[in-house]
């Protein structure tokens, strides 16, 4: 039944899930192919062709409507005025990396396309950074697999409770992201109601003196 799945829709699943972030079912995907449930080449082309794909959506997005995106989110906001900093100082070496950085996934491209970075030399950086990802993390969740079962032997009776736990853990990762948002979200509207209130006392008038 898993295999006629992946089979039916395995990659698609994982071309989806690379668009949008990645991390996780690429994890469950190299795992997958270790099982020989996947063709771990067809993986790391597919996991490239996502990431690629969905952060030259981001960029154009963010040179268009930068501001308007990241003001969607407060966090989103808070990281993409950080993440213009550092693309300021180091623009081609966050192009390569921001893969690998936790939680950049989305708002580093809008804030690389906001930051005016050239169109053409994106096109390059992001693939060679989307290339180097999908098959570095493909690989180190193959290899994953390898160790397990030099562990346990063979580890089919494990595998659907190994799948379980990759997702668990990307579920977890998910609302610990999840709640750090809403706490923030809600740190950041209590302190532009604090300095609305402070403003409204400085420039109330005051009262002519008799």
């Amino acid at each position: 039944m898993l295999q006629q799945f992946l089979h039916d829709f395995g990659y698609f699943a994982l071309f989806l899930g690379t668009f949008f972030e990645g991390e996780t079912i690429l994890v469950l995907a190299g795992f997958l192919a270790f099982r020989g449930y996947m063709d771990i080449n067809l993986v790391v082309v597919v996991a490239f062709f996502g990431s690629y794909a969905g952060d030259q959506l981001w960029y154009f997005l963010g040179r268009k409507h930068g501001r308007k995106l990241l003001a969607r989110k407060p966090r989103w906001q808070l990281m993409g005025d950080r993440a213009l900093e550092h693309i300021r100082k180091h623009p081609d070496i966050w192009v390569l990396s921001f893969r690998f950085v936790y939680g950049l996934r989305t708002v580093m491209p809008v804030a690389i396309g906001l930051s005016g970075y050239p169109p053409g030399r994106y096109l390059l950086l992001n693939g060679i950074g989307a290339a180097v990802w999908a098959a570095a993390l493909a690989a180190a969740a193959y290899h994953f697999g390898a160790v397990l079962e030099g562990m346990l032997g063979s580890i089919k009776k494990y595998e659907l409770w190994v799948l379980g736990a990759l997702l668990i853990l990307g579920l977890i990762l998910w609302l610990r992201r999840r709640f750090k948002n809403a706490r923030l979200a809600k740190q950041i509207y209590a302190d532009e109601q604090a300095l609305k209130a402070e403003r409204a006392k400085t420039e109330s008038p005051k009262t002519p003196a008799e």
